[in-house]
């Protein structure tokens, strides 16, 4: 298949591209008016209430250190669920540092001459804080939102790996397909808006400062200012209406989830292709063989954050590995037989959860050391073990899943009794790249990921029986099957279609070919003839 032109490319995206903006521009606008509304009245406090500065200060630049994933994330375990409320919450806290420090600095740089002068014609407190210093501070307070507002565009990207839409979805998939084109369509319209509203808060600034507009005629004057309220009643709303995460089911919000239709079914991927590919096969059989419609709410982020969305009931189905299941989620010893794997994963998930394993799609995608061709045949490198006499020389990318997980790098360091000299965190769609280009020398690969042929790569053979089985199954809440008994019955043709090889060569055709997950998957499913 030929690849579109970027020019066909982005227009037959662009409906999407507007609603991605319009969460962006949502995630952004009400996380930093809200933190102004909350930024400026503390600061008012603390000007007034001097001990209150330094732990004021102290707080909001502890906040504005916290690595912004690690924000997400500690938010999600805060508030238990995914979508806008963590995100808008992250976004106001890193917003506070700059509105709070700047609009002090505004205060404290009124010179005392004015303050004397406005004290000796009888002006109150409350009068100096209006007609004085908030009038004359508006440069150096401007200065303050526009940080914070252009920091916040930046950062809103990284919303949807907690499943709260914006651009940031683009970069997301972009990532997990290994797609240049999708990063830049996620990359390239967030920073035209962080210039955009560079660019309009800055006309703000200087409508609003006394200093540079005292030439202007009242007319002109007025009608600036009243430019600056209409603009934005008109543009916001519909941006609100028609893009926020609440108006639509695909926008990436999890916050309707309670009064749901029965007849929507919530589908969700991790971020990475096979992910992608499982969770749109799923999607289009249920579409074509029920009476139920899909929402779409792929690439959420790892395992775990999946594994609670299911659970708190905000998404209904994704795909999940027995090997993850029993190891990374019910904390169980290595077990080697699937058979065995798969039916104690399906009782405990029932039990605990009340979640429901389907039959499983056939393939086993468990992990793999994986090295560079050219590296295995000159050393003689054919099972892991052979990697000991070199471990302490050698570079190794892993995930942060992996490094982190049982069935991972720690297990596999007492299992195997040694690790690497070096060991990096790399996203999971840029390993193979950079082992490929000699980056890393050893990776935890999936064993049905087609870059490993494709870069020339090679699994080494897991010798000790360290990774236990990964076989890939439809994961749904037992409600949701009690209340869609033709949910299981869409989904049975699926048990056992899918074998390595052909894993392997539907995650190659999306990686490596660049072919829609959507289009690819259609087409798949007619071959089976199925759909």
């Amino acid at each position: 298949m030929k690849s579109s032109s970027l020019a066909d490319y982005i227009i037959e995206r662009l409906p999407e591209i507007w609603q991605r903006i319009g969460e962006h521009i949502f995630l952004t606008g009400i996380s930093t008016l809200t933190a102004v509304v909350v930024g400026i009245p503390l600061s008012i406090l603390a000007f007034y209430r001097p001990g209150l500065r330094g732990p004021l200060l102290g707080i909001v630049s502890i906040l504005q250190t916290i690595p912004s994933l690690a924000m997400l994330v500690i938010l999600l375990a805060l508030f238990q669920k995914i979508g806008v409320i963590p995100a808008i919450v992250a976004l106001i806290l890193y917003a506070l540092l700059p509105i709070v420090r700047n609009t002090l600095a505004a205060f404290q740089g009124i010179a005392p001459e004015v303050i004397e002068a406005a004290r000796g014609i009888g002006m109150t407190e409350w009068q100096k804080m209006r007609l004085i210093r908030i009038p004359m501070g508006i440069p150096v307070i401007m200065a303050g939102i526009r940080t914070a507002s252009v920091a916040g565009v930046g950062i809103a990207t990284l919303a949807a790996f907690i499943g709260a839409g914006g651009l940031g979805e683009f970069i997301n998939r972009g990532l997990a397909l290994s797609n240049t084109r999708l990063i830049f369509l996620g990359a390239i319209p967030a920073a035209i808006l962080a210039l955009l509203v560079d660019f309009v808060l800055g006309f703000i600034e200087k409508v609003c400062d006394p200093k540079r507009n005292r030439h202007w005629s009242p007319r002109f004057h007025f009608s600036l200012k009243l430019s600056i309220i209409l603009i934005p009643l008109f543009i916001l709303p519909p941006v609100f209406i028609s893009f926020s995460p609440w108006s639509s089911q695909t926008s990436g919000s999890f916050e309707k989830n309670k009064t749901k239709s029965n007849n929507v079914i919530r589908i969700a991927s991790k971020n990475f292709t096979e992910q992608l590919i499982l969770a749109e096969i799923m999607a289009q059989m249920i579409e074509k063989r029920t009476h139920l419609s899909v929402d779409r709410r792929f690439n959420l982020g790892g395992t775990i954050i999946c594994h609670e969305a299911l659970k708190r009931g905000e998404i209904d189905l994704y795909a999940e590995y027995t090997g993850t299941g029993l190891m990374a989620i019910l904390k169980l010893p290595v077990m080697n037989n699937p058979d065995e794997v798969y039916h104690r994963v399906s009782e405990e998930y029932l039990n605990r959860f009340n979640l429901v394993w389907l039959e499983p799609f056939g393939f086993n995608n468990t992990y793999t050391l994986t090295v560079r061709m050219q590296d295995a045949v000159q050393n003689q490198w054919k099972i892991i073990s052979d990697l000991i006499p070199v471990s302490s020389k050698l570079v190794a990318g892993f995930s942060g899943e992996f490094q982190e997980r049982p069935d991972g790098y720690p297990g596999f360091q007492e299992t195997y009794g040694f690790k690497f000299g070096e060991v990096h965190d790399l996203d999971p769609g840029l390993v193979y790249q950079a082992l490929a280009k000699g980056a890393v020398d050893v990776i935890a690969g999936y064993l049905t990921d087609g870059r490993i042929p494709a870069y020339n790569l090679i699994s080494l053979k897991d010798d000790k029986k360290f990774f236990p089985p990964y076989y890939a199954a439809p994961v749904v809440r037992e409600e949701v099957l009690n209340a869609n008994p033709d949910l299981r019955e869409a989904l049975a043709p699926l048990g056992s279609l899918i074998d390595n090889t052909t894993m392997r060569t539907l995650n190659y055709k999306v990686n490596g070919n660049k072919r829609g997950v959507s289009e690819l998957v259609t087409e798949f499913l007619q071959e089976k003839e199925i759909l």
